[in-house]
């Protein structure tokens, strides 16, 4: 280790201090008592709260009591120093001009955010509202300074917002660079109310279609993707919004669908061919030239292009849909098994394939579950997939209720108030199916399998029609893989059969 002193005089005032809380040694100068603590056990201390068993207030506990070793507030460990913020008198670690973290983010917000009055920029004041009531400020104060002075950083980001050179409309978010953390900050602003709320995956899908339409060399090309991306491909997106969240996984097939798109212009244009003077065989070319996903995703575009009388009509092959290969049952049970029993696995991930091993759920599904979804009737746990509630077997319930009281993500200005299952780093946003899908796979369980293998075991077990309204299926999904399966329910009659015919009397009325 390098000295950090220059001269043997100065040597003499330097000493060797080891932490008396971690164990970590460091040169400091000047003498220093047996006592001393490194600066990161202060701060952690610091952060230590509750209630004194020295004097019986709720302070900060940063002390140790002689004897017992007890954490003590700083009176009762007879502190010189003073923990309490110069602003508000909240004992927290200090900043400068001896400000709590609070304060001092407080401050750093008010000055970023100044629309050059003095003041924060009307429109904002809900966003900063919202960031200074997050639980631990230390993480937004750091947020801040990430990447400080570069341009695309957080605060030079809410420093364009606050002068009013970013424009307040989701227009203005597509062209801003780095994407990640405009994405973030859109919706920090949506979840606050200073935007509108538009689902996430029309906003990144949107703010991939600039730079792809960018990227496209050929004008013409670039205007017939751009007329098929907003007269086709986000209408059907937004309608099926208004509906449900619109998956990672639908957001990826639109952005195949505009790519191959382009891609079929490229080749017509090799091929000295455009649009308007392409013939069946030049389709049939291209569909024998590329793979099966090349040829489904394509299929739209092809269809619209009829549709608009921009081609003659074409024959086009029927999209082909695969289905997954099931887990055998016993290999499903024995999975299912493992999550309870292995206390070492992350109770996370073994919360997530438990669901998707027993109610067939896909993962695009299990992260959009919220706390409210979890429902308690007397002594039993129920899981609302569908109507009616699925019961939750008591293994599984004591995983699902531990989980609920142990979320992650949880202690920031996005998600202090989160009700999803499966909360996200993004504001207002769930866990990425994909990132869940990680975890999930990471046991050695395959999701998709997995899912095959439960909905085969319940169609065989209960008529298709049940099936369906109980895991969220539709009836024509579950009575094709009942007559697969080769189910005996194939004249049960869905509905409701409590309900009495109309005109219907009891014998003896």
């Amino acid at each position: 280790m390098s000295r950090p002193y220059a001269t043997d005089e100065q040597y003499e005032r330097w000493y060797m201090v080891e932490c008396c809380r971690c164990g970590r040694r460091k040169h400091k100068a000047g003498s220093w008592p047996d006592g001393y603590v490194c600066r990161a056990c202060s701060d952690r201390a610091v952060r230590t709260r509750g209630v004194c068993p020295g004097c019986g207030q709720e302070r900060a506990l940063p002390g140790r009591r002689p004897g017992d070793g007890a954490a003590v507030c700083t009176t009762c460990a007879s502190f010189s120093q003073s923990f309490a913020c110069a602003r508000c008198g909240f004992e927290d670690k200090l900043h400068g001009g001896r400000l709590c973290t609070r304060c001092t983010f407080a401050d750093r917000l008010a000055e970023i955010l100044d629309d050059g009055t003095g003041r924060i920029r009307p429109e904002l004041i809900p966003l900063a509202e919202s960031l200074l009531a997050m639980d631990n400020p230390l993480s937004g104060l750091t947020w801040l300074y990430m990447r400080k002075g570069r341009t695309g950083s957080a605060s030079d980001l809410l420093r364009r917002l606050g002068h009013g050179e970013i424009e307040l409309t989701h227009e203005a978010f597509h062209t801003l660079q780095p994407w990640r953390a405009a994405a973030h900050l859109r919706e920090l602003l949506m979840a606050c109310g200073v935007l509108p709320a538009v689902d996430k995956q029309i906003c990144s899908f949107e703010r991939w279609l600039v730079g792809h339409l960018a990227d496209i060399a050929d004008p013409d090309h670039a205007q017939l993707v751009r007329r098929f991306a907003t007269w086709e491909v986000l209408p059907r997106l937004r309608t099926r919004a208004e509906k449900k969240p619109i998956t990672p996984a639908g957001r990826r097939y639109a952005g195949d669908q505009v790519k191959h798109a382009t891609a079929f212009l490229r080749w017509l244009s090799d091929h000295g061919l455009t649009v308007s003077t392409c013939r069946q065989a030049d389709i049939d070319a291209w569909h024998v030239e590329h793979n099966e996903h090349g040829r489904n995703t394509v299929r739209a575009f092809l269809l619209w292009c009829m549709t608009s009388k921009l081609t003659r009509r074409f024959r086009l092959p029927a999209a082909v849909i695969r289905q997954a290969t099931p887990l055998p049952q016993h290999e499903r049970v024995g999975l299912l098994g493992r999550l309870l029993t292995d206390h070492d696995l992350p109770l996370r991930s073994r919360v997530a394939a438990a669901i998707v091993l027993l109610y067939a759920q896909p993962l695009s599904r299990v992260v959009r579950l919220t706390v409210d979804d979890v429902v308690h009737d007397g002594d039993q746990v129920l899981l609302r997939l569908g109507e009616p509630t699925s019961p939750v077997p008591a293994p599984v319930a004591d995983l699902l209720l531990s989980w609920i009281d142990n979320r992650d993500n949880m202690n920031t200005a996005t998600n202090r108030d989160s009700r999803w299952l499966f909360p996200g780093r993004r504001a207002g946003q769930p866990m990425h199916p994909d990132s869940l899908a990680a975890l999930v796979n990471g046991l050695g369980i395959p999701t998709v399998a997995s899912r095959a293998s439960a909905i085969r075991q319940h169609v065989l077990e209960m008529p298709a029609p049940v099936v369906a309204d109980a895991l969220g299926y539709h009836h024509v999904t579950t009575t094709k893989l009942a007559s697969q399966a080769g189910g005996t329910w194939s004249r049960y009659a869905g509905g409701e059969h409590l309900r009495a015919p109309s005109g219907w009397t009891p014998a003896g009325n």
